[in-house]
């Protein structure tokens, strides 16, 4: 019998899940952008921002941006590399990756940026090929993310770390009220409105709940080999920054 996992609030075959958030994020790609600034109130750029600040990314090093979609990260990470470094922008889900090649080329930002639609659970790169490998608001749709934070380990350099960004628990029981209240009727009416596209988004705010919580993605961190772990919540802990070392 198949092994089963879950889809939001869905169970499903483990094998079915994949599919089922790529056509999801296939749904969503061309107004991805809009959502998110729609739904974080724009705060999402604060949360990159920190994010960027905390990668140590310096010029002439290669950084690898996991579930980077229409590019936000990748693009800042390519001014801190220079000329001399290299930003691989990835994604397991062509639509987002068209959209974030094109986004990038009408920047103007090439040369050292490179794309690949990979799986966060299989990397198709060698081992210790990163100094530095950021994940923004991905980690929480991969079916296996155990197995994804073990591959990421292998390609990082030793000294290199890894920093994902992604919702999280609330720490304050009010707070959480309302941000469920705002995730289960405010995200899929924005949806609707805007991307056309209700179930996508009640997906989403269900994708956030099944996520693991601070202390427990910290434990995994760990389980994968990572050392130094920490995490930062910012807006209350519906977002939480994640870091770990490669030493």
């Amino acid at each position: 019998m198949e092994e089963k996992t879950h889809f939001g609030y869905q169970t499903v075959e483990t094998g079915q899940k994949k599919q089922l958030v790529g056509e999801v994020f296939d749904s969503v790609a061309e107004r991805y952008d809009v959502m998110n600034d729609l739904m974080s109130f724009g705060v999402h750029r604060l949360w990159k921002r920190f994010t960027i600040n905390q990668t140590g990314v310096r010029a002439g090093q290669t950084v690898l941006d996991l579930a980077g979609g229409t590019g936000d990260l990748a693009a800042k990470l390519h001014q801190r590399v220079g000329t001399q470094g290299t930003v691989v922008l990835s994604d397991i889900n062509n639509s987002m990756l068209s959209i974030g090649r094109d986004r990038m080329i009408n920047q103007g930002i090439a040369g050292n940026l490179h794309y690949a639609q990979a799986d966060a659970e299989q990397l198709p790169f060698a081992d210790s090929s990163f100094h530095c490998v950021t994940m923004a608001f991905g980690l929480r749709n991969v079916t296996n993310k155990q197995r994804a934070l073990e591959s990421i380990f292998r390609t990082l350099k030793p000294g290199g770390r890894l920093l994902v960004l992604e919702f999280s628990k609330p720490v304050l029981p009010v707070l959480s009220k309302a941000y469920d209240a705002y995730s289960f009727s405010a995200l899929p009416a924005m949806g609707k409105i805007v991307a056309n596209d209700a179930e996508s988004y009640r997906y989403l705010a269900e994708s956030i709940r099944k996520h693991p919580d601070q202390e427990t993605l910290l434990g995994m961190m760990q389980q994968a080999g990572f050392e130094r772990c920490k995490y930062h919540n910012m807006t209350g802990g519906i977002v939480a920054l994640h870091k770990g070392f490669k030493l």
